[in-house]
């Protein structure tokens, strides 16, 4: 997401938003990530509505299919 002309206050969103998991500040194309837990399509473009109308200028969404968890290592008594 790219701020509009004043930057989005984060903690108002995530307050008005309970569908906002997490979030990033970026420095590049987007100036803020969100990580969203939507219940469908319906809640994700209402979300995306909404910072719209709170001032973002560009929405952009990437679905996550699948995380990549990487194994806990496995720790050998030293001998």
């Amino acid at each position: 997401m790219s701020f509009g002309p004043v930057p989005l206050d984060f903690d108002r969103l995530v307050a008005e938003l309970p569908s906002v998991q997490s979030g990033l500040a970026l420095a590049g194309g987007a100036d803020l990530e969100l990580r969203l837990a939507c219940t469908g399509p319906e809640e994700l473009r209402a979300v995306s509505a909404a910072l719209l109308r709170a001032g973002a200028a560009h929405v952009h969404v990437d679905l996550v299919l699948r995380a990549l968890v990487p194994a806990r290592p496995t720790l050998r008594p030293v001998p």
